[in-house]
């Protein structure tokens, strides 16, 4: 370590421990050694900087949803079946389908209202109200199954000009779902042992909807293989709704 980084160390413990009113009998300690900070080394310079995205995940979706009315402009006077009953209409080949992916899904919307154990088949989950975009009114976040492939819709709506607009949508196996702040935090299994994914979505005022701000794989401790993540780009369309 240069002689001018001890001193200064030095010095700097010394007016640390005199402040706090600490007579240190053993005298200063070293800091130990600090590391060399080493600038980004830029790899291959000559490549040709790309000009569109290799494929979409879902980066932007504003959508208007269409049929469904917001009374008062109150999101919570919205029914949340009913948004996604318009989501499975307006997407045939995911749900009506001869071969589509998810015809559980829409044939289980008709358990929803039901009674008894009908109601237990309903795939709309439990809806959640948060102020997202920071506008000072609730927005929706809600999710539902996709069956038969035991995966979670997430989709998080607002009200624009009277109207429900979509601002997220994403599918995927979920371990989780968080909303923190601005954001909305979904975690999934990971194909490697002890790890899993961590996405998160938080509002922007300039492409007025949620963005992919986070995209990380955090160790959870666990040792044991979990269920695969599908890790495919969320289906839904981009669309302006404005």
């Amino acid at each position: 370590m240069p002689l001018s980084r001890i001193r200064t160390t030095a010095a700097v413990a010394l007016v640390l421990a005199a402040a706090a009113g600490c007579g240190d009998a053993g005298g200063l300690r070293g800091a130990g050694a600090t590391p060399t900070a080493v600038s980004p080394a830029r790899l291959w310079p000559e490549l040709t900087p790309a000009s569109s995205p290799a494929y979409e995940i879902g980066e932007v979706t504003t959508e208007v949803v269409k049929g469904v009315e917001v009374p008062g402009d109150d999101i919570r006077e919205v029914d949340p079946v009913a948004a996604v009953r318009a989501e499975i209409a307006s997407e045939p080949d995911d749900y009506d389908a001869a071969d589509a992916p998810y015809r559980e899904t829409a044939a289980r919307m008709a358990d929803c209202g039901a009674a008894g154990e009908r109601a237990a088949r309903c795939p709309v989950l439990t809806p959640y109200y948060r102020d997202l975009n920071g506008d000072g009114h609730e927005d929706l976040t809600l999710g539902f199954r996709l069956l038969p492939e035991k995966l979670t819709a997430i989709r998080v709506y607002t009200v624009q000009k009277h109207r429900l607009v979509r601002v997220m949508a994403y599918d995927d196996a979920v371990s989780a779902v968080e909303l923190a702040g601005r954001s909305v935090i979904v975690r999934s299994p990971s194909e490697v042992p002890g790890y899993e994914y961590r996405l998160q979505w938080t509002w922007d005022a300039d492409a007025n909807s949620m963005l992919l701000t986070h995209d990380e794989m955090l160790r959870t401790g666990a040792h044991k293989p979990s269920q695969k993540a599908s890790r495919k780009p969320s289906a839904t369309p981009s669309a302006s709704g404005r």
